[in-house]
């Protein structure tokens, strides 16, 4: 009850705050690992880096599943415990943890089943194509601790308790940070794994964040618990959990789909083009992703509100998110811009990769600003249950309008209408979302006031 009180009538800018500032610290350290993760391959060879950013489609795909239950079942416990529901809460992290077992161990399967034909046909330089095989080949065991940890999250963060989440997640990416360079290049009695050390260190960081997170969903008091005396599979629920994180899903799938297409673009220039959009897109995601955090945490608190019919507190959630997440994307922006060098220089990069990769980084970081405007908007839609709308602004924004814009900029400008057609695909998205936004408000106002009379 404590923690429904807190959702209820908490002031909205300090509830946001206290929802946002612990997953924002544990994606922000996430990516940065990921960051970090490229550099310290780089220094093995630019085709090293080349391979992790052939890899990371499939990576980037595998961690989408993981959000969509995740996401899925935090909305929905949310929503529950809004409603006073605590059977139907309690339901939902039986049925989250058995998706999240069963569909990791599927997406595993496939990750190795799908791999070498898919390196092949971005290279047909063999020492690429052997280093991608060597760090999939492990990597791809990362998805059930990844799922599994990532559903527990959530289900934790629904109840508004946001710190402890954060610290078996942080947890997962000090064991990244330090068997990363051990196992890369071997120190003390560690042998140089090179770039399949990488992927062992992940795996490793995946598998300490997932036992951590069952210990402190088992071991500990939680406001929502396993379901197992009368438990039943339920496919509505099943359902439910599946259409209300597709959103999310789609807005994290669609990063691998857009990375891919990219580089089926970027194949026809060079394989420096395509290890500089694999370092600049880990750049990116670091900005993005842990803004994205801070939306996450305004998530919960705009479902919750909706889902007891406040929406005063729901609306007052959305403008204090908005305004905090340009301030962060103005950041990420001006940081881009100022030191695109820098940044590069954190993987080693050649002359060649620099000569295009300075210009190109100040072109698409124009784009973020609009990226967290459309992005607040469709979680504002995921929260109110307009699931389709949401969707809609994610395949605008990453695949159809892209598609769009960079098959005819590339045509007319060659590589640097590669680069052009995010910020153009961005704004252009914004609109049409703020377009989207303003009619489903507009009729939600017509709703109300019809039951009014």
């Amino acid at each position: 009850m404590q923690t429904n009180n807190k959702m209820a009538v908490a002031p909205v800018g300090k509830l946001i705050w206290q929802m946002s500032i612990p997953p924002l610290i544990s994606v922000f350290l996430q990516y940065s690992y990921n960051l970090i993760d490229s550099a310290f391959v780089a220094r093995l060879s630019e085709n090293a880096l080349t391979a992790v950013s052939l890899s990371f489609p499939i990576t980037t795909l595998m961690n989408a599943a993981s959000i969509w239950i995740g996401v899925g079942v935090n909305v929905l416990i949310a929503g529950y415990l809004g409603q006073k529901k605590q059977d139907e809460a309690n339901a939902t992290v039986t049925h989250g943890l058995l998706l999240a077992f069963g569909i990791g161990a599927l997406l595993n399967l496939l990750a190795l089943l799908i791999m070498k034909p898919y390196f092949r046909a971005f290279t047909n330089n063999e020492e690429i194509y052997q280093l991608s095989i060597a760090y999939m080949s492990v990597c791809s065991f990362m998805q059930i601790p990844n799922m599994v940890h990532i559903a527990i999250q959530k289900m934790i963060q629904a109840t508004g308790n946001m710190v402890a989440p954060m610290w078996f997640q942080i947890a997962g990416v000090v064991v990244n940070f330090v068997f990363d360079p051990i196992l890369i290049f071997g120190i003390g009695i560690f042998p140089a794994m090179g770039i399949r050390g990488a992927a062992v260190a992940t795996v490793a960081g995946y598998l300490l964040s997932m036992i951590l997170a069952f210990a402190l969903l088992l071991g500990k008091k939680q406001k929502v618990q396993v379901k197992i005396k009368g438990f039943h599979l339920q496919k509505w629920l099943i359902g439910r959990i599946f259409t209300l994180g597709l959103p999310s899903f789609i807005m994290n799938a669609l990063s691998s789909f857009m990375v891919t297409f990219v580089n089926f673009f970027l194949v026809a220039y060079s394989d420096t083009a395509i290890a500089f959009f694999g370092a600049y897109f880990k750049v990116q995601q670091l900005i993005v992703m842990t803004v994205n955090g801070l939306i996450q945490g305004c998530l919960p608190i705009m479902r919750f509100n909706y889902g007891a019919g406040n929406r005063d507190r729901l609306h007052s959630a959305f403008r204090y998110g908005t305004a905090l997440v340009s301030g962060m994307m103005i950041l990420g922006t001006l940081t881009v811009i100022l030191f695109p060098a820098q940044l590069l220089g954190l993987f080693t990069a050649s002359e060649a990769m620099r000569s295009f990769g300075i210009s190109a980084m100040r072109i698409m970081a124009v784009s973020y600003l609009f990226c967290g405007w459309s992005t607040m908007i469709s979680t504002y839609l995921q929260a109110t249950e307009q699931v389709f709308p949401s969707i809609l602004i994610q395949l605008l924004r990453q695949f159809l309008l892209l598609i769009s814009f960079m098959w005819g900029l590339e045509k007319l400008l060659k590589i640097t209408g590669i680069w052009l057609s995010f910020p153009v695909t961005e704004t252009a998205t914004f609109v049409l979302a703020l377009l989207i936004f303003r009619a489903g408000r507009k009729k939600e106002t017509l709703c109300s006031g019809t039951k009014t009379q």
